[in-house]
């Protein structure tokens, strides 16, 4: 044997033994990747899903929430509160079947590079103004709703304010009266012992099939993580989509105890990572 073959050799018995010592026999037994960095899912699962969505949308009341109560699955709707009123009582009875509501700003501001956001450009606002606007949607919340969002979803993803030099971060305000704020369109999930609760990573699944949902909810169980999905509408086919049969999949999926997948709502899970990083 060659002296740098025995010295990789040596290397790799090395990083065996230490990954071995890492992982207590416990986690490694229930096949638990994110127990080896210190941090335990509940037991018998391997990580956890978050199924989200945005703005509001009428299909989410429609086709979401009967999906949603078909298979016994909470899921997390960052609101704008005038299309509330559309479906007022529709919103109503997610509240009562356990969903969660989120914060998504009164009015949507994004770039002002977006068509429908020129006249409500980030770029215009100042942290003051987006405070405004958060604490007005929260206040439009509370009363057609009567609850308390504990997530924030950063509308377009974006969470500046100004221009250039004066260019500024709205997430110390977001995380002052949050649990949680999620971005979006993100091609990781989140590591639940160092992702900042108020910059939560979300990948899309409007347009994915089931297999690709799957493979996603897999990977994330691989590594230990937290995977959060962010749709728009809930239907067959259409722009902005997540698909209603590849969802329903996933749900199935999701919750058979055999995958190892703890699906709920961010603030739950979120609330969950708070309290285990305390420990």
């Amino acid at each position: 044997m060659r002296k740098h073959e025995s010295f990789a050799l040596s290397c790799a018995g090395i990083f065996l033994l230490l990954a071995a010592g890492a992982m207590s026999p416990k986690a490694a037994e229930q096949g638990q990747p994110g127990a080896q960095a210190g941090f335990r899912w509940p037991e018998g699962k391997r990580a956890a899903l978050s199924l989200t969505f945005d703005d509001a949308r009428r299909s989410q009341v429609d086709n979401g929430l009967p999906l949603f109560d078909r298979q016994a699955v909470k899921a997390t709707f960052y609101v704008s509160p005038d299309n509330v009123k559309e479906r007022l009582e529709g919103w109503r009875r997610a509240v009562k079947n356990g969903h969660e509501i989120g914060n998504h700003t009164m009015t949507h501001p994004c770039t002002g590079n977006y068509a429908f956001s020129k006249g409500n450009a980030l770029e215009d606002y100042t942290l003051e103004r987006i405070a405004r606007e958060i604490d007005e949607a929260e206040r439009a919340i509370s009363e057609l709703l009567a609850v308390k969002a504990t997530s924030f979803a950063y509308p377009c993803c974006q969470t500046f304010v100004g221009r250039g030099q004066e260019v500024k971060s709205y997430v110390p305000l977001v995380a002052k009266r949050f649990r949680t704020g999620r971005l979006g369109g993100d091609e990781a999930a989140n590591d639940p012992q160092i992702c900042d609760l108020s910059q939560l990573l979300a990948q899309g699944s409007d347009g994915a099939t089931f297999e690709e949902l799957k493979a996603l909810a897999d990977g994330a169980a691989a590594e230990g993580r937290w995977l959060i999905l962010v749709g728009h509408e809930i239907a067959d086919t259409g722009y902005q989509t997540t698909s209603a049969k590849a969802l329903e999949a996933l749900c199935r999926y999701a919750t058979n105890p055999a995958n190892g997948l703890w699906i709920d709502t961010v603030s739950r899970i979120g609330q969950y990572i708070v309290e285990r990083r305390s420990k």
